[in-house]
Formats: structure tokens, C-alpha cells, sequence
């Protein structure tokens, strides 16, 4: 028989309910909420990675209240949790202070190489004071793609001597999921090694170490003795199952070059104890027979307290031991106040016609009519560059040589003494001879009148065609056109060196005009004229400047496969 409730037994639970409700409440009587935590998100997603890398973070902002314990967040499998964004692992835990404020922790997504395909997973917030927060985590793994990877580049090898060998450039192989050896192959004129020690062409990587490290591949260019010019090949990596990787390679088979000193920052001024010419003795490379090329370079640097303003006439000399003359190999002017140091050697000039008179012990004459003692310091060196000459022997006689300075050569527009200036030679060419050309250097000087329609005079301005008569009969031209001046790479200048002149230009060497016969000659004797095309002086000058002069020289080269003796040139 169920009690009915005495009042006692009533007033006891009212007075346990009071109690209870007391306890509920503040200090100031008001309701106290319970301990929380929450986060920003409900769901995180992450782009696709392949199996066994990682993601980039993704930032969770998390946020507690009135929690007096710390607070444990640990994500599911093939996700990891981080609290500053460097060190992540399976969980991390807040403590009581860090859980009462707002914090970022960073989730990201770490398939493992097993697990393919979309995976889902949760980070799980959680401790005793609260509901259990969740995130929920999804992301894709792909399935590790199977290639050959190469770690670097190779550049091109550049200049390399033929006949030697280039230092080696490096690149790494590197498996991604092998399952075969991979083997490299190499074409055109280059070698390969994985040691830098034994070069072939074909070399072999196990699959198994190179998915695992890097391993490297050493290449260099072998250029042989006739592989002149660019060169190219490839290096080809295979391996079963995955697709080729292939490596360009190039490089630039050049001529071995002898090089000798000659001039060596030489000062030539006009007094202060300095001459405007100087000779030396030089050795020079003693065999020729695998030399194709002989290049000389002329260097023009200024010495303390500056070069010389004006533009001059100057020129390199060798001796002909035979007749004891000096025949000029190269001519040039030198820049308005400034050195050639724009060019990296300098000018440039084949000297090669002069080979016979270029071998071992040689003398030199260098002239620069410079009017001042400040002038210039010149430096003259020489490359032998070897190869297969077209000819084994060459031979060089003078035919004409008007050309020591800038007004001793041939006056233009008036009458000539002919005994003074012999324009007309009889030459006879060896019955050996091969090949048979003419050289000229040829430059005009002053400034005479009647000028041209285009008020140039002559013969720095005018632009003329002189003719070669062989035999009478007009055989090569010689046009003194204009030549860009205004783009010469030595600029800028101090004076006025842009205006084309006629064939020339300050801060620039002198044009070689090389013609060669049609026929070897051999055997033969024919006449020789240089006839400057007509015009005639007033006998004024502009600016009280010089009348017209052509300062010339003129050599004939012989050729030959057996041994060849020079020309014989007479009046």
C-alpha cells in the first residue's frame, strides 16, 4: 500500500530543492553558463595530393570559455594536426589557458602510399567539461605517378678547343616509383658518367636506389680535331613502363689558338721623350704547317692624364728579311680622345697573307702620327689558329707602298710625278703557284676642293671607286663608300666621329680589300695599274686643312702546296 507523503517528508524536499538552486547561482544571484568550446568550421577539404606527400595547411580557428582542463584535438588517420603550422603530428593538446582563448591550430591531409581514392576523416576536440567537438576532413589521393625525374640543367658547353675535352656539368636522376633500371644514352660528340671519373656513351641507374636518393649524371663536350662549329646531341633516359626523359646538350668546337705578345702597353706620343714609332723583334710560332689563321689585335688604352684628342693615322709593319722593308699588315685610326677598350681585344685584323714573314723571330713596326705627348698605349698580340690551311705555302711581294703616314700617300686631283709615284708594276707570278690574289689597304686624307655636290672634299669625304688594271684592262674596284660610322661599337668619342668618311672611320681599323684572280697565274707575267678614279683639284682646301692624299699599299700573295718563292715586281 503505497505512503502518502508526510509534511515533514514535504518539507524536507523543499528545503533540498532551495539548496540546490543556491548553489546555481553567482555571487549577485544571477545564472552561471557552463564551460565551452567551438570551432569556426564544421568541414575541411583539401586538394587532390599524391599518396605518401602532404597537403598544404588548411588554419582552424578553435575557441573555449570557463574550461579548467586542458583540452586534447587529434585527427583521424591519413591527416595531421599542428599547433604552429611547422611540427604536425596525429594530436596535439591545449592547455587550460591556451583553451580559454581563441587559438588557429592547422589540419592538413598525409595519405600514406596504401591509401587511393577520396578519404574522409574527423579531428575530434575533446575533454571532460564538454560534447565532444568534430570536424569533419575530406581529401584525394592519387596514385604515385611512375617517371624518371632530372634535378638541374645543363647549359651549353660554349667555346671548347677541338681536341680537348670540356670540364663536366652535373645533373641528378631521381626515381619516383620505379620498377625497372633506368639506362641513359648519349649522341653527338659528348660523354657521360656517374662518377666523373669513366665516360661513355650509355650508362645504367638501379631502379631501386634512385627511388630511394638522387643519384648524378656528369656530361661533357669531346669535340675532335676537325669538329669545327656547333655542335649538338641529346642525352636520353628509359626505363620500362614510364616515358623517356631527354636532355639537349650543345657546345661550340673551336680552333686551338697559339697567342704572342708583341707591343705591350707601348707608349707612343710626339715628344716629352716619346716617338711616334717604335720597332721591335718578337718570337713568334715557329711551325706553320697547321696553321690556318693568323689574327692580330691592337689595343689602344690611354695613358695617365688621357689619350690624344684627334683622330690619326697608324699602322703595324713586319720586315721582310729578303728586301729588308717593312710591309704594312694592318692599318687603323685611332679614336678622338678615347681608347678601343669597348672591344675585348681590340681591333681585329687577318693577317694570314703575311704568314711567311709571321714565324719565329720577327721585327715589328708600330707608327701612331699622333702630334701630342700624351698619344696612346699600344698593345699588339697575335693568334696562330690552328686547322687545315687552304694552302701549306704562302709567298707576299710588295707591289706599291705609299703608305708611312697619312700625307705621304698618292696625291689625288693633280698631276703625279711618275718616278715619285709609280702606279704601274710588272709582276711575275712562280710557276707553283696556286692561288694568286692582291691586298690593299687604301685610306683618304685632306680636305681639297672642289667639293662634292654633297659638300664633302676630298679625299677623307669624297666617296670614290678606284679601279685594278691588269694587263691594261680594268680587272677589281675599290669603292671608298661609307661605312656607318655612327654605329661603331667604339663610342662614344670626344670629336666628331659619327659623319661618314670615305672607306674609313675614326676608332676603327682600316678595310682589308682582298681580290683574287680566277685563275692561279702560275707561270705568268702581267702589268699592274691602280688608277684613282679622275677628278681634279682647284688646289684649295676647306678649313686650311691639307689637299687630297690616298695613302696605299698594295702586296701580292701567292699560294701553294709545295714550296713557293715570293713574286717578282718591278717598274
Amino acid at each position: 500500500m503505497k505512503r502518502k507523503p508526510t509534511l515533514k517528508n514535504l518539507i524536507y524536499t523543499f528545503l533540498a530543492f532551495a539548496i540546490l538552486c543556491t548553489a546555481c547561482k553567482s555571487d549577485d544571484g544571477t545564472s552561471e553558463a557552463p564551460p565551452s568550446f567551438s570551432a569556426t568550421q564544421s568541414s575541411l577539404s583539401f586538394s587532390a595530393v599524391i599518396a605518401g606527400q602532404v597537403s598544404a595547411s588548411r588554419p582552424l580557428t578553435v575557441t573555449g570559455a570557463r574550461l579548467t582542463q586542458s583540452v586534447n584535438i587529434s585527427a583521424s588517420q591519413q591527416f595531421e594536426v599542428s599547433k604552429d603550422n611547422t611540427t604536425f603530428s596525429t594530436s596535439v593538446s591545449l592547455s587550460t589557458s591556451e583553451a580559454n582563448q581563441s587559438q588557429t591550430i592547422y589540419v592538413r591531409f598525409a595519405p600514406t602510399t596504401a591509401s587511393l581514392g577520396e578519404i574522409t576523416g574527423t579531428l575530434t576536440m575533446s575533454s571532460s567539461e564538454f560534447d565532444t567537438v568534430q570536424v569533419s576532413l575530406t581529401g584525394n589521393s592519387l596514385e604515385i605517378p611512375r617517371e624518371i625525374q632530372i634535378i638541374g640543367t645543363v647549359n651549353s658547353f660554349g667555346d671548347v678547343n677541338v681536341g680537348t675535352i670540356s670540364s663536366a656539368q652535373t645533373v641528378q636522376v631521381k626515381g619516383l616509383d620505379l620498377e625497372n633500371n633506368v639506362t641513359a644514352t648519349v649522341t653527338g660528340l659528348f660523354e657521360i658518367s656517374t662518377d666523373n671519373i669513366t665516360f661513355s656513351n650509355s650508362t645504367t641507374y638501379d631502379y631501386t636506389a634512385i627511388n630511394t636518393i638522387a643519384e648524378n649524371l656528369y656530361v661533357r663536350f669531346i669535340p675532335g680535331t676537325t669538329d669545327l662549329g656547333a655542335q649538338t646531341g641529346t642525352i636520353t633516359l628509359t626505363a620500362t613502363g614510364v616515358s623517356d626523359k631527354v636532355i639537349s646538350l650543345s657546345g661550340t668546337g673551336t680552333a686551338v689558338r697559339h697567342n704572342y705578345q708583341t707591343f705591350d702597353s707601348q707608349r707612343i706620343a710626339f715628344g716629352g721623350g716619346f716617338n711616334q714609332t717604335v720597332t721591335n723583334t718578337y718570337a713568334l710560332h715557329n711551325d706553320l704547317s697547321n696553321i690556318e689563321q693568323i689574327l692580330m689585335y691592337v689595343q689602344l688604352r690611354c695613358p695617365t692624364g688621357g689619350c690624344n684628342a684627334w683622330d690619326v693615322y697608324a699602322n703595324i709593319k713586319v720586315k721582310d728579311t729578303d728586301s729588308g722593308d717593312f710591309y704594312e699588315i694592318g692599318r687603323y685610326i685611332t679614336p678622338y680622345g678615347v681608347d678601343n677598350s669597348q672591344l675585348t681585344r681590340g681591333f681585329e685584323i687577318d693577317v694570314t697573307d703575311f704568314k711567311s714573314l709571321l714565324e719565329g723571330n720577327t721585327e715589328l713596326y708600330a707608327r701612331i702620327e699622333t702630334w701630342g705627348s700624351d698619344g696612346w698605349e699600344l698593345s699588339v698580340d697575335f693568334d696562330y689558329v690552328e686547322g687545315t690551311p687552304d694552302y701549306q705555302y704562302y709567298a707576299i711581294a710588295d707591289v706599291i707602298s705609299f703608305d708611312d703616314w697619312s700625307t705621304s700617300g698618292v696625291p689625288y686631283g693633280t698631276t703625279i710625278d711618275p718616278t715619285t709615284w709609280d702606279l704601274t708594276k710588272t709582276v711575275s707570278i712562280p710557276a707553283n703557284a696556286e692561288a694568286t690574289q692582291l691586298r690593299t689597304i687604301i685610306s683618304g686624307w685632306g680636305h681639297a676642293t672642289p667639293v662634292d655636290s654633297d659638300n664633302r672634299p676630298c679625299a677623307e669625304w669624297c666617296f670614290r671607286t678606284h679601279d685594278v688594271k691588269i694587263n691594261g684592262a680594268n680587272m677589281f674596284q675599290h669603292n671608298m663608300a661609307p661605312m656607318g660610322c655612327n654605329s661603331n661599337p667604339v663610342q662614344p668619342q670626344s670629336g666628331n666621329w659619327t659623319p661618314d668618311r670615305a672607306g674609313w672611320c675614326p676608332g676603327m681599323a682600316v678595310p682589308v680589300r682582298k681580290d683574287t684572280f680566277s685563275t692561279s697565274m702560275s707561270g705568268s707575267t702581267f702589268t699592274f695599274e691602280y688608277d684613282y678614279e679622275d677628278w681634279t683639284s682647284d688646289g684649295g682646301t676647306t678649313s686650311g686643312q691639307t689637299g687630297a692624299y690616298y695613302a696605299t699599299s698594295t702586296f701580292v700573295v701567292v699560294k701553294s702546296s709545295t714550296p713557293i718563292t715570293k713574286p717578282t715586281v718591278s717598274n
